[in-house]
């Protein structure tokens, strides 16, 4: 008799707060308070957005661009060439 009230208690408190959690998040103020902190952040964001400053790339002429030269002398090698060689 005490294990089957001791259940119907846990049950009824997990009931309870899943009802009372689901009714807080679906409540109307919890919606308008998500939204004003949405847009504040945006504003956050548009005002720290103006206060950075841009830096000049000095990145041009780094990288050096090599070209291939065309070695006579060095053998090409295919992989598929390599496997059905029988040498």
């Amino acid at each position: 008799m005490i294990k089957e009230l001791k259940y119907l208690l846990f049950i009824f408190t997990i009931c309870l707060f899943i009802f009372c959690t689901l009714k807080y998040y679906f409540s109307n103020d919890n919606k308008k308070n998500s939204y004003r902190l949405l847009k504040r952040v945006d504003k956050k964001i548009i005002i720290f957005s103006q206060d950075i400053p841009l830096l000049v790339s000095n990145t041009n002429g780094v990288v050096e661009y090599v070209e291939k030269t065309i070695d006579k002398n060095k053998k090409d090698y295919n992989f598929w060439k390599l496997i059905s060689n029988d040498e």
